[in-house]
């Protein structure tokens, strides 16, 4: 049986909702991994932090977290001011801004290209490729990463909820907050350093020892140090969801987009194995050429194998008469932590990449996550009416083996989400 789970965690109204955290990291943290870290970084010094915005009164610091992280990963070689209120106006799920979001909208938002936008544009102004989710708790990537993308988003639990709001949690002269409880984090803030002798006297609650990280707030200037705080290393929540915005291209290093899951990773698909093969099928607008593939890791030390078949038959012949058995193989590897990842085909030389207009193809992965059940991520209705599901846009089909398949619009009532790009030729 083919089981969907639920990924969102719903919290208190007026706050942000949190998503299932998942462990994860890529490829990146390369060479900084060779070197020692500092014991104390601050990306204000660096030239890597975007400025301080104002979320207000609306719960909406999901989405200026994601985008002061996302404006940090292009610093300093590129400073931008993307719209926040275009994200949480156009993310496609029905939460008004009082109650909140998730980081995974965020996601969906930022990897289907509606955005991020810049002013009053509709169109993108850069096209987010990858989203790496690290390890909980795992201080030592977090500072990595922060080092090499300028920033690493995550969340806390409080309840304070603009500049100048109280707890007793914060130490408001000091700008030092710490939180002990059990309670799940309701707010994103973004990590931009850190200082590992900060003084466990500054929090207003006693804990087991010095240092902190430095994070940026959404609560205007007049807040904490003209914007930042210091979280304690040992506040219960921050460090357990962390993403980081490992990769972002030019709009125009790709011309087109294929798509079914515009809401995203919503929740997940499988055979009760750690295995899965899926498949969506895409109409070509043009004459293109794929350029690649890109999908979810639902899990640490994910393998995938992608294939591709340039001319593929209709439904009936891939249900009834192993259509995809011509399938070529594009791309494989193994990805160390959960995220989305795109894969490019640039070196590939095949025919299988070229297409006509009006052409049906087919990308199709294999996909491995240890000691999951559910390994592929999904798109669809909770019923709970806060996500639209088109089931109508998609031509999806999953298989425990890569030889028999199923239509999973009519048969799961779900999208995959596996996405397709390509470039003009």
């Amino acid at each position: 049986m083919i089981n969907k789970k639920w990924l969102f965690r719903f919290l208190a109204a007026g706050f942000c909702m949190t998503a299932f955290c998942v462990s994860n990291l890529s490829k990146p943290i390369s060479v900084i991994e060779r070197k020692e870290l500092p014991s104390t970084y601050d990306g204000r010094e660096k030239g890597r932090v975007p400025a301080i915005k104002n979320q207000g009164s609306n719960g909406n610091c999901w989405a200026f977290a994601s985008l002061q992280a996302l404006e940090a990963s292009l610093l300093p070689e590129e400073k931008w001011d993307f719209s926040e209120d275009h994200m949480t106006r156009n993310n496609g799920f029905s939460l008004p801004n009082r109650e909140g979001g998730s980081y995974t909208m965020s996601m969906a938002y930022l990897l289907s290209w509606t955005g991020p936008v810049r002013g009053n544009s509709l169109l993108a102004a850069k096209h987010v490729q990858e989203i790496v989710m690290i390890p909980g708790k795992d201080y030592e990537k977090i500072k990595r990463a922060v080092i090499q993308y300028g920033a690493v988003q995550s969340s806390l639990y409080t309840v304070i909820n603009d500049e100048v709001s109280q707890s007793e949690y914060y130490n408001e002269k000091e700008s030092a907050y710490c939180y002990l409880g059990s309670s799940r984090a309701n707010h994103d803030s973004v990590i931009i350093g850190w200082d590992d002798a900060y003084p466990k006297e500054k929090f207003p609650i006693s804990v087991n020892g010095d240092g902190a990280f430095i994070c940026m707030n959404s609560w205007g200037d007049s807040f904490g140090d003209q914007g930042y705080f210091y979280v304690s290393y040992y506040d219960s929540n921050i460090g357990l969801d962390n993403l980081v915005y490992t990769r972002t291209d030019d709009a125009s290093s790709s011309d087109h987009i294929y798509q079914t899951d515009l809401r995203g990773w919503v929740g997940q698909l499988g055979y009760e194995k750690d295995t899965i093969w899926i498949s969506n099928v895409y109409e070509s607008k043009g004459r293109e050429r794929i350029k690649g593939a890109g999908f979810y890791a639902t899990g640490r030390h994910t393998s995938y194998e992608i294939y591709g078949i340039s001319m593929v038959g209709s439904e009936e012949e891939i249900l009834q008469n192993n259509a995809f058995e011509k399938k070529i193989l594009l791309a494989k590897g193994t990805l160390d932590y959960s995220g989305y990842y795109t894969v490019s085909f640039d070196d590939i030389q095949n025919k299988e990449r070229n297409l006509k207009k009006g052409q049906r193809f087919a990308i199709i992965a294999k996909i491995t996550t240890p000691d999951a059940s559910q390994p592929a991520a999904i798109e669809f209705d909770a019923g709970d009416g806060l996500t639209y599901v088109d089931l109508t846009d998609g031509e999806g089909y999953i298989s425990s083996d890569g030889v028999m398949w199923e239509r999973v619009e009519k048969k799961q009532n779900c999208n995959l989400c596996l996405k397709a790009y390509t470039t003009d030729r």
